[in-house]
């Protein structure tokens, strides 16, 4: 039996790069989706966003933070500084991957298992602090080299996730959960983005049982984009008119499992 089948068919809201710095946006965000449902929200959040200073410094960010928990969400470790800080790339092929295609935000793609093992306990270490109970990691732009997986078994974490999926720590077991994501950089790009969305959402509401998990993957600069933000707002409606039961990852995680294999 497949441990995913033993959970329930669900949705989950996850908002990515969450920071002092980003949280005017992602307030936005968070109040166009309070227009379709109430419902609890995974909070990917960066413990010091781009060197701008950390969450610590920032009294009325954790306060908003807390209020979010109290309602029902989920902080979630997503990197340190959110920027890749690697060695330079080798090859057209990664440097295409880590400085276009991430715009080099993904801090954990290219690290070494010591240097990935120290970022994953300080960030971990840095919501702890706060009093905040991180049990997931989500690596920016998703992107983990071996590096990163190797850490990943030995770190604090139950979970971590891939575009496509939800890695079970420290076993490694993989549970199907695709993730819905808007590239808003450009006009070509929302396009894309939009008849790929409605696609791959089609896909998964036609197909509970083989995706018992939808995750809804918004970023700040969406707010920016009324189209995008239009999708989400459907997309979440859809997903609900389809009785997949709102849960944050960790919540999803948590449900009892009968099965132990993948």
């Amino acid at each position: 039996m497949s441990m995913a089948s033993t959970r329930p068919v669900a949705v989950s809201v996850v908002l990515h790069d969450v920071s002092p710095h980003t949280w005017p946006a992602c307030e936005r965000l968070l109040a166009a989706l309070e227009e379709v449902a109430p419902v609890p929200v995974t909070l990917l959040v960066v413990a010091d966003h781009h060197h701008k200073g950390g969450i610590e410094q920032f009294p009325s960010f954790l306060a908003a933070i807390e209020q979010r928990l109290a309602r029902g969400d989920e902080v979630v470790a997503h990197g340190l500084v959110h920027l890749d800080e690697a060695p330079a790339p080798r090859g057209l092929r990664e440097w295409f991957r880590r400085r276009i295609y991430t715009a080099s935000e993904g801090e954990f793609d290219a690290l070494s298992e010591d240097e990935a093992a120290r970022r994953l306990h300080e960030g971990w270490r840095r919501l702890r602090a706060l009093g905040w109970a991180p049990r997931g990691f989500v690596a920016p732009a998703w992107l983990m080299g071996p590096g990163t997986h190797a850490a990943l078994r030995e770190g604090p974490y139950a979970y971590a996730t891939t575009r496509r999926e939800i890695i079970l720590l420290p076993g490694g077991t993989r549970l199907t959960a695709p993730s819905l994501v808007w590239s808003v950089r450009s006009a070509w790009r929302r396009h894309l983005s939009a008849l790929f969305n409605e696609r791959l959402l089609r896909r998964v509401l036609a197909h509970p049982k083989r995706y018992p998990l939808l995750r809804l993957g918004l970023h700040p600069v969406d707010a920016s984009h009324p189209e995008a933000v239009h999708f989400w707002q459907h997309a979440l409606r859809e997903a609900l008119r389809h009785d997949r039961l709102p849960l944050t990852k960790g919540q999803w995680v948590d449900y009892p499992r009968l099965g132990e294999c993948s």
